[in-house]
């Protein structure tokens, strides 16, 4: 299954948590901290405003920053996945 995300929203699959510390300790699956980061996996067509379509400041495969608590997590077909508006993209990795 493909997912197709609608208007200005986004799909990310966010990057695994880290396992182990600086210094070398392993941290609990329950204590990991969520990354804030992850892939976009697709771009909907961008915003309708006045009859116009917005273009998408984002495309698959950018390494993004984005809000703590932005967006919808899914799962489908195993995989975890994060829906959410592009503005709750903070800056794109380069």
């Amino acid at each position: 299954m493909k997912l197709r995300p609608l208007g200005d929203r986004v799909v990310l699959k966010r990057d695994d948590a880290e396992e182990k510390t600086a210094s070398g300790l392993f941290i609990a699956g329950t204590a990991k901290e969520q990354p804030q980061y992850g892939v976009v996996i697709a771009v909907g067509p961008g915003a309708l405003v006045d009859g116009q379509r917005l273009p998408m400041d984002v495309k698959e495969g950018d390494k993004v920053f984005f809000s703590r608590f932005g967006g919808s997590e899914i799962k489908l077909d195993g995989q975890d996945y994060i829906v959410l508006g592009q503005s709750d993209i903070l800056a794109v990795i380069e």
